[in-house]
């Protein structure tokens, strides 16, 4: 790989940012389809909304570096994906939600706490990152309720569990990626 520019290193940085938002807004499409409840729905399209405008403040900072996104074929999402397999229940669907939602607030804290951030891009990790939260603790109830309607009020959180393992030998290797680019 060519030694890239300290420019072209945020473009492909925003661009793994892009790519997770963008995947995770195609998940909680999808959950939409899996859960009837009227309190679920009117969630998952507020949380839907957040995540293709996350998607687009990547975007836009990108454009504001004057440049295009980077596609991006091996995400994390698409790493987590390939390890984990498609879940299988509707539990282990917002069990992995919850991972990923936290594994995004993170990605973002820490890149918050790296030194010489552009004021810019500084924004938009906050902006980004303020949702989160919410995101995570909505999704981590509702997968614990539906544990509990099933008979099985342990299982949201064996499936967030089995989650953060395989979360953490995808972030090793996406990790060792990124240190690569010298980032």
């Amino acid at each position: 790989m060519k030694r890239l520019s300290s420019s072209e290193r945020e473009v492909v940085v925003y661009s793994y940012y892009r790519d997770a938002e963008l995947r995770g807004a195609n998940l909680i499409f999808r959950m939409t389809r899996f859960v009837d409840d009227p309190e679920s729905q009117v969630m998952l399209s507020e949380h839907l909304a957040d995540e293709t405008r996350h998607a687009w403040l990547w975007t836009q900072r990108i454009r504001d570096l004057g440049a295009y996104p980077v596609p991006i074929d091996d995400g994390y999402q698409v790493r987590i994906g390939k390890m984990a397999g498609l879940p299988r229940n509707v539990i282990d669907l917002f069990g992995l939600t919850v991972v990923v939602e936290q594994r995004a607030l993170r990605r973002y804290q820490e890149h918050m706490r790296r030194p010489g951030i552009p004021p810019e891009t500084m924004e938009v990790l906050r902006e980004v990152s303020k949702d989160e939260p919410w995101h995570i603790d909505w999704i981590r109830k509702k997968a614990r309720e539906f544990a509990e309607n099933a008979g099985t009020p342990k299982r949201a959180d064996e499936a967030i569990a089995k989650y953060r393992e395989i979360d953490r030998a995808v972030m090793q290797d996406l990790g060792d990626f990124e240190r690569s680019l010298g980032i």
